[in-house]
């Protein structure tokens, strides 16, 4: 397998891999729907962010870690769990918070809450040890022989994230696009409330999951 090869095989995955709707896609959906569109981009930049930092350390063997030590997986599973059930609890509290007394114009996309949502992407990716165990798996498979482990998972990882830019893009736009429709508090609360309930199943599921 040579480069060419090698990047487009992994294009391919990839691709099939971002449009499968999970966790980064509700997050990104929600910063859309509730806080507008710079917040969204920020979480996507974040959950991007987080995901080369996986690409990278899969590439180097730093992420073997997590397939040979059952405690430093289980450490990082238990922190992601956490981390999500807590993001799930307080989505739905917001949600409850919230009344039915006609529409809510999207906020404004602040400095902080840009910082907030992109370090929220991020910590969501980083805590998330399924994604790692992904890189470790699948990147070395995709490491043509005599190219640099290093450049070469930085490169797929980046490709991955570039989908995943363009997928998070149209998901933006669309919500944009439906600003009225989504700016009511009824549906606002909605989706507030089923992304809170979306971090609570894949808290539970990776808390109780063994591997």
């Amino acid at each position: 397998m040579d480069l060419m090869d090698a990047v487009l095989s992994f294009a391919l995955l990839g691709a099939l891999l971002t449009i499968t709707p999970g966790l980064d896609t509700a997050l990104v959906l929600r910063a859309a729907v509730t806080m507008g569109r710079g917040p969204a981009f920020a979480t996507a930049l974040g959950i991007n962010a987080g995901a080369l930092a996986w690409g990278a350390a899969a590439a180097v063997g730093a992420a073997a870690l997590l397939a040979a030590s059952t405690a430093a997986y289980t450490t990082l599973r238990l922190a992601g769990a956490a981390y999500m059930l807590f993001l799930g609890v307080r989505l739905i509290r917001d949600a409850l918070r919230k009344n039915d007394s006609g529409p809510q114009p999207v906020e404004p996309a602040a400095a902080p809450t840009l910082w907030s949502t992109f370090g929220r992407g991020l910590m969501t990716n980083l805590l998330n040890p399924k994604v790692g165990a992904f890189y470790i798996a699948v990147i070395p498979q995709f490491i043509p022989e005599g190219a640099s482990p290093l450049g070469m998972g930085l490169l797929l990882a980046l490709v991955h994230d570039l989908e995943g830019l363009l997928w998070f893009t149209l998901i933006i736009m669309g919500a944009q696009a439906a600003r009225g429709f989504l700016s009511r508090r009824r549906v606002q609360r909605s989706v507030d409330a089923g992304t809170g309930v979306a971090l609570l199943g894949f808290g539970l599921k990776l808390g109780l999951s063994s591997r």
